[in-house]
């Protein structure tokens, strides 16, 4: 298990970076909210002319957790767990995530490229990981996943031949998607690395479960750092291949898609990660277990989707001058609603003096 978390790590962090000296805009080599959002544009759920593209890294990320699901015998199509309930998180984790221009992944990977940015909003994302962990020591659960039999299970494979559909339509250019001239939108690798990347980071996302969300929820739950591990490797990896290509830049000013109001990168990743914890993993895990099967999961980035659409159309993601008003209000009000699910979705009350 050790060398799998060495590979994973090493695929992930030289794989980002290897990316952006590709063509992918700095420290987005991947970008599981990011990469989404862009995808939204370029299906038109939002309109922002400069961010659209399906990215080919998202699709590889779904293939390459089916493919290694359906060669290893373990896609199980299943689901039916409180959908409206994990629309609703996915919605969440995207506005928070817009908020501070990156997902937990992306939020290490900037590190690594010495964007200090990063780490005001790894501070809050670990802090709302550790609310939702108090929500689940007090019985929080959004219901029981079925394996799906007969002609229903063939739901599970709608991630599967939706980011195949789109694959093929960014690499012919069809003409029912949208792409960036100029922009974020209009930096990105040839097709063919970008998805050899995340088919490959894909596969090894699954075979590990990785998800930063968990990790850190498994290390206070029970103290087990497995997960934390990948992440660990990755960090070091995409820092020497930042020093080696001259990409780090140490520092919080004029960093590349980013800003330096620190509050709300760290309250927006402190929204994504008490969404992540009580949906069950963070943005890159619910493309994992979209692709091995999940329709709980594909509902939750159809919330994705949605937030990103949402975000940009109320002018309420950040940019390079920061978190305007419009998105300031989003974050606080998906604070204020996902922490009022966690409140409801109680199986059964438990005292602080013993749940804690």
């Amino acid at each position: 298990m050790n060398g799998l978390i060495i590979v994973t790590g090493l695929v992930f962090g030289l794989g980002a970076v290897l990316l952006v000296k590709l063509g992918n805009p700095g420290n987005y080599g991947f970008c599981a909210a990011c990469q989404l959002r862009d995808i939204a544009g370029a299906l038109g759920i939002h309109t922002v002319a400069t961010l659209q593209y399906a990215r080919p890294e998202i699709l590889g990320f779904v293939l390459g957790a089916f493919g290694l699901a359906k060669i290893s015998g373990e896609f199980r199509p299943r689901g039916g767990s409180s959908p409206v309930m994990r629309f609703v998180l996915g919605m969440a984790m995207m506005i928070g995530a817009l908020a501070f221009l990156g997902c937990p992944l992306r939020a290490i990977l900037r590190v690594a490229g010495g964007d200090l940015n990063g780490l005001t909003a790894l501070a809050g994302f670990i802090a709302g990981i550790g609310a939702g962990v108090l929500f689940l020591k007090r019985g929080f659960n959004l219901g029981r996943a079925h394996v799906y039999a007969g002609g229903v299970k063939y739901g599970g494979y709608l991630a599967a031949v939706v980011a195949l559909i789109l694959l093929i339509a960014v690499s012919t250019g069809a003409g029912f998607l949208n792409f960036s001239d100029k922009g974020p939108g209009a930096m990105h690798a040839p097709v063919i690395a970008s998805l050899v990347a995340g088919l490959a980071a894909g596969g090894l996302a699954w075979r590990t479960r990785m998800c930063l969300s968990g990790g850190f929820r498994d290390f206070m739950l029970v103290g087990d750092t497995s997960l934390l591990k990948i992440y660990g490797v990755m960090f070091l990896a995409a820092l020497a291949g930042n020093l080696y290509f001259g990409f780090f830049k140490l520092g919080f000013e004029n960093q590349p898609l980013a800003h330096t109001m620190h509050v709300w990168n760290f309250l927006g990743l402190f929204l994504t990660g008490l969404a992540a914890t009580l949906a069950g993993g963070c943005p890159l895990r619910q493309l994992i277990m979209a692709g091995e099967g999940s329709t709980d999961a594909m509902i939750t980035v159809l919330g994705m989707l949605a937030g990103a659409g949402l975000a940009h159309n109320l002018s309420a993601a950040g940019s390079a001058a920061g978190v305007g008003v419009n998105g300031q209000f989003a974050v606080i009000i998906g604070i204020v609603l996902v922490a009022g699910l966690g409140y409801m979705c109680r199986e059964k009350l438990i005292p602080l003096s013993k749940g804690v």
